[in-house]
């Protein structure tokens, strides 16, 4: 594992341009409203076998919720009683995973993504102990598991095709998403992909 914690923290202070296939250009073609609404997640970094990992959960699926049963980070809207978005990720990591705020060492922060329900979602990128014995919201989410950065960053393990959403508005084909490959039976894609491939090329991480 060659980057450190400091490490991580200093690059992402530094926004440099891309050294892989630049990110394809979403916003412009998003159905967005006028108002959009704050969120933010949260990214669990851990260090795991001499090599980091991000965390991921699985959304418990619902009938008639199109984010359902999908891989995502933790994370939600943010709240009136909310200080900043740090806090508003924060918050959801403890209410849907038991991950408690004082076990996290927040880093930095990537750039706001804007996704096709019309929020403005906010990662957070913080490091957390591991082992760790979370405490599932079940009715939220259904379980927990990690990825290795280095498959993460693997450009050979994603690609972009396209995808039309459930509620597509007259006139609006498709969009360009990152799809990654199935690990372990989960498939990672869409906007909490884009969140990864920014930080894998910020963090400069090799495969």
């Amino acid at each position: 594992m060659t980057l450190t914690t400091n490490d991580i923290r200093e690059r992402l202070r530094k926004a440099h341009s891309s050294k892989n296939t630049p990110l394809p250009r979403f916003a412009e073609k998003l159905p967005i409203s006028d108002s959009l609404q704050s969120a933010a997640v949260l990214m669990p970094l851990l260090e795991n076998a001499g090599a980091w990992h991000l965390l991921f959960i699985r959304r418990t699926k619902h009938k008639h919720d199109q984010h359902s049963g999908q891989v995502a980070f933790p994370g939600g809207r943010a709240e009136d009683g909310d200080e900043d978005l740090i806090k508003t990720a924060l918050r959801e990591a403890e209410e849907e995973i038991g991950l408690a705020p004082s076990d996290v060492n927040v880093l930095g922060r990537l750039d706001d993504v804007i996704t096709t329900t019309n929020y403005r979602v906010t990662p957070i990128v913080g490091k957390i102990p591991w082992p760790y014995t979370f405490t599932l919201a079940v009715d939220e989410v259904s379980s927990v598991f990690a990825i290795p950065l280095a498959w993460l960053a693997d450009t050979s393990n994603r690609c972009i095709r396209p995808w039309t959403p459930v509620q597509e508005e007259e006139g609006v084909d498709s969009y360009p998403v990152i799809f990654y490959k199935e690990y372990k039976e989960e498939i990672l894609w869409g906007a909490s992909a884009r969140m990864v491939v920014e930080l894998v090329e910020r963090l400069s991480v090799e495969c």
